[in-house]
């Protein structure tokens, strides 16, 4: 297609009894058909498209005629159902003498057990009454009720628990939610219910919020990524600053820094800074900042098989290769082997600038801005410009390859996007991103969600808050 397109611009370019209108009109189509096909080509090994939108992509074989055998791989940590040691019910089970002969004494030498683990879902409801004392007066004295217990019928703490958890963390819009407790619990619960529940949660984060965000700042590395979100129909963008350890989500009407200095993690912090070189993460001058090479191999990619640069896939392979030797060196290169992937580097760039050169200015005397580059010299100009961005990872063991992590944390909200659709509110919005906050970094400190619901609606603080210790900036 593109050798055909050559040679339609070719054919173009020598007619000469064209009208410059007609000549304009085709020319204009020959730009949109490159344009097109240069779209309808992007895959997810080219681009930030996921894989899932892939044309003609190749699903996993499940008839196991791949090249693995079925079941699980060589070094995969099993989760085989064992026996319990403290079982709920014992059932014995005598042998039935009809079976065995007859004339002969017996005597019990012990047993053999099996177990068969199953569930049980129920309701279980609690009733509290209040002993009631009267005097020969007639004054009655009434005993009281735990605390907590304050209306004839309340939801318990387990309850309030499961609404939240099926809701914010399984993502399940609440009248699928609903239907579960009305149909498996014989419990009513209204969404309005379930969306009181979220609030309560909401609001007895009040202190994590602030928590989370010192943690964040005065950490030694930093994730960084962003993504659209529709609220009540409106486009607006959901945040996420993140680590090994802590995850904050906010939503947010803006993109850029205006949105990020709101937030006030990044304008305080001093570590290393994670992204996908969108610009205004480079507003932040006190911190050091590393590029996510997942974004430069697919570009690359791209360079190379829609644009053909040659440069572009011997840089890929010179990452690819980097990228093993630094693990192989357990993080982080020694000085002199570092300072030979740099000269590499340079010298792949510099080959680069005649393969891809920079257009040429031939513009009217006094015209302004920035002249148009290709994709693939942006990408060759952003490699020159951001070598020590692009390379941190292979000096600082702290830092990694991609961006992956910060991809990661907020990958969980474009799944709540696909389920739900949209958040119908601002307030509904903050509601989910405080709590998947406070359940993600529960996470990363071993404490399920569930366990993490039920402490969290009991009162009680998860012990990483108060054991950790607040760590000074890091010096750069």
């Amino acid at each position: 297609m593109e050798s055909t397109i050559e040679s339609v611009k070719l054919s173009l370019k020598n007619e000469k009894d064209l009208s410059p209108a007609l000549r304009s009109s085709l020319e204009l189509l020959l730009l949109l058909v490159s344009l097109l096909l240069n779209r309808i080509t992007l895959n997810s090994s080219t681009s930030s498209i996921p894989p899932a939108s892939d044309p003609n992509r190749k699903k996993t074989s499940t008839s196991g005629k791949g090249k693995r055998k079925p079941g699980g791989q060589k070094g995969h940590e099993g989760c085989t159902l064992e026996p319990v040691d403290d079982p709920d019910e014992i059932v014995p089970i005598q042998i039935d003498k009809r079976t065995i002969p007859t004339g002969i004494k017996y005597r019990e030498v012990g047993y053999e057990s099996r177990q068969v683990i199953d569930i049980r879902i129920s309701r279980v409801v609690t009733e509290y009454r209040a002993q009631i004392l009267e005097d020969s007066e007639g004054n009655q004295y009434t005993a009281q009720f735990p605390f907590g217990v304050i209306s004839r019928a309340q939801y318990g703490n387990s309850v309030r628990t499961q609404a939240v958890y099926l809701s914010q963390f399984q993502l399940i819009p609440y009248d699928r939610v609903r239907d579960h407790f009305a149909d498996q619990l014989l419990i009513p619960l209204s969404a309005g219910t379930i969306h009181n529940f979220n609030r309560k949660a909401y609001e007895q984060l009040d202190e994590f919020d602030p928590w989370v965000k010192y943690q964040l700042t005065h950490s030694a590395l930093l994730h960084v990524d962003e993504t659209g979100i529709n609220i009540n129909g409106k486009r607006h963008w959901l945040h996420c600053a993140s680590n090994l350890e802590y995850t904050y989500y906010f939503p947010h009407e803006r993109r850029g820094t205006e949105a990020m200095d709101e937030i006030d993690i990044l304008p305080q912090f001093f570590g290393v800074l994670c992204h996908d070189h969108w610009k205004p993460y480079y507003t932040y001058l006190f911190c050091l900042h590393s590029l996510c090479n997942a974004h430069h191999l697919r570009e690359l990619q791209r360079a190379w098989e829609q644009d053909e640069q040659q440069w572009a896939k011997a840089m890929r392979q010179y990452l690819i290769e980097l990228n093993v030797a630094v693990d192989k060196a357990q993080g982080k290169l020694k000085p002199d082997e570092a300072k030979r992937w740099h000269a590499r580097y340079r010298r792949l760039v510099k080959k680069a600038q005649t393969e891809c050169p920079p257009p040429i200015d031939n513009r009217r005397k006094g015209t302004r801005g920035r002249l148009k580059r290709s994709k693939s010299r942006n990408l060759l100009e952003r490699l020159i410009n951001y070598e020590e961005d692009v390379l941190r990872f292979m000096s600082d063991p702290m830092v990694p390859f991609t961006n992956n992590q910060g991809e990661n944390d907020i990958r969980m909200t474009k799944v709540q996007q696909k389920i739900s659709g949209c958040f119908r509110s601002m307030d509904g919005a903050l509601i989910s991103c405080r709590i998947r906050s406070y359940l993600s970094t529960c996470r990363k400190h071993g404490l399920s969600a569930t366990n993490a619901l039920d402490m969290l609606f009991d009162g009680q603080t998860p012990s990483f808050m108060t054991e950790s210790t607040q760590s000074e900036p890091v010096a750069v």
